[in-house]
């Protein structure tokens, strides 16, 4: 009997092994090929690889937008909320998202790729195509292949959004917003509208003429000081930016101050041609301002300048060691969750995607509360911020091998699949004989 190639497998007859049970049995039976183990044409492999990448890419990328959505969701409704009620452009609104979009995507890349390969591995498992790819001799370490270069390709990209997307995101949310509130007087002061986003003032105005800068009827309660209670009547205001200070001046033209003091129940009026006030930015957008250090907005040559700078004056450098330490921690959680889910995933289970989200998010979890754990250790100076971040890390590196090595070890060896295949052989023979001396 010849030798066969079935889909890049060799296989040849097991004459050597059956010859001597279809002489016990008197009669010759159908040949039986056996798998040569480990002999693999490179085009096989290469289908291999391409074949697990795909079944990864897909929950990759519905991970992603989901574990996305779940966190700017918030941020979406206030930017809404911009374009609905304030009249900004819709385009500004677009760029401020892309701006925010890096901080999101630093944490959700990981949390992605853990549920990824989970899935994967766990739908191959329930199927039982892992078993099958052991038993041809495909080792786990082999499996690891294209599961390591899927994982190294998504931890330089987290390790790129951690290092520039996340700080240039950050300083330009923070001078978008800016100029959005400096060049467009309705995004924060609305025509016939109450506006009560600045700190001590409510502001009402009656027209606002285009460009936008100059209002009509301009109606200010100030209670800004406790001791005493203003309302401001001006028939016109201008918008006057601040670029330092990050403040607007709202000049008034032609109006007057009634000023009520509760201590001695007096009130005074006084006339004007002209009378500034000062409307905080920072204040009325806070809530739409991200909520990350100052040091979020800097490079690794910025950290490391302040930190020297900080040093040399005497002082701390907890937070921008934090951050500097966090820019490699995160991403550095791509390789540690990869290296997880295998041995995780490959494990039999009848419902491999509900188990996967379950699994993973309790993972993801436990990781980011470590995570904020060891920031605030290193915050505190309790833990070297070099040891505070890479505690989660190391944990789930060590957790990783463990089970990936038990993993291994429970791997079917060569020779037990080929008896065991022998053996399967025999007891069909030694039943179809049986049940012929029967008929």
């Amino acid at each position: 009997m010849d030798a066969a190639d079935v889909g890049g497998l060799h296989l040849q007859p097991c004459l050597d092994r059956m010859d001597a049970v279809d002489a016990a049995c008197g009669q010759r039976t159908a040949c039986i090929y056996k798998v040569s183990v480990f002999h693999y044409h490179s085009t096989l492999v290469r289908i291999i690889n391409r074949y697990i990448l795909r079944e990864i890419l897909v929950p990759f990328g519905l991970g992603l937008a989901v574990f996305t959505l779940i966190f700017v969701i918030a941020r979406i409704l206030k930017l809404v909320e911009m374009v609905v009620n304030r009249g900004v452009p819709l385009l500004e609104v677009l760029k401020l998202f892309s701006y925010i979009l890096p901080a999101f995507l630093e944490v959700t890349v990981p949390m992605a790729l853990l549920l990824a390969i989970i899935v994967a591995f766990g739908r191959l498992s329930s199927d039982s195509e892992i078993v099958a790819l052991k038993t041809s001799g495909v080792s786990l370490y082999q499996l690891m292949r294209p599961v390591a270069l899927f994982a190294v390709v998504v931890y330089l990209v987290a390790l790129a959004l951690s290092m520039y997307a996340r700080p240039w995101g950050n300083s330009l949310m923070r001078n978008g917003l800016y100029e959005i509130a400096k060049t467009r007087a309705s995004a924060g002061i609305k025509a016939k509208v109450f506006t009560d986003d600045f700190s001590g003032l409510v502001i009402y105005v009656d027209r606002i003429e285009p460009p936008g800068n100059t209002l009509r009827g301009v109606l200010i309660s100030d209670t800004r000081d406790p001791t005493q209670r203003n309302t401001v009547f001006a028939e016109v205001g201008l918008l006057v930016p601040n670029e330092a200070l990050h403040v607007l001046d709202l000049r008034l033209l032609g109006g007057s101050i009634h000023a009520f003091y509760p201590k001695d129940r007096s009130y005074h009026r006084t006339e004007f041609s002209i009378y500034d006030i000062t409307l905080d930015l920072n204040t009325a957008l806070a809530r739409l301002q991200p909520r990350e250090k100052d040091s979020s907005e800097m490079t690794i040559p910025e950290l490391r300048a302040a930190m020297l700078a900080k040093r040399a004056a005497g002082q701390a450098a907890y937070g921008e060691s934090v951050e500097l330490q966090r820019k490699f921690s995160i991403p550095f959680a791509c390789l540690a969750f990869a290296a997880l889910a295998v041995p995780i995933g490959i494990r039999p289970s009848r419902s491999a995607r509900s188990r996967g989200f379950t699994v993973s998010l309790t993972i993801i979890f436990a990781y980011y509360v470590m995570l904020s754990m060891g920031e605030s250790l290193g915050e505190r100076g309790v833990l070297p911020a070099a040891v505070a971040l890479w505690i989660p890390n190391i944990l789930l590196s060590g957790l990783a091998f463990a089970l990936f090595a038990r993993a291994a070890r429970e791997s079917e060896p060569r020779q037990f699949g080929v008896l065991g295949a022998w053996a399967g052989a025999l007891r069909l023979r030694l039943a179809a004989l049986a049940g012929s001396k029967t008929g």
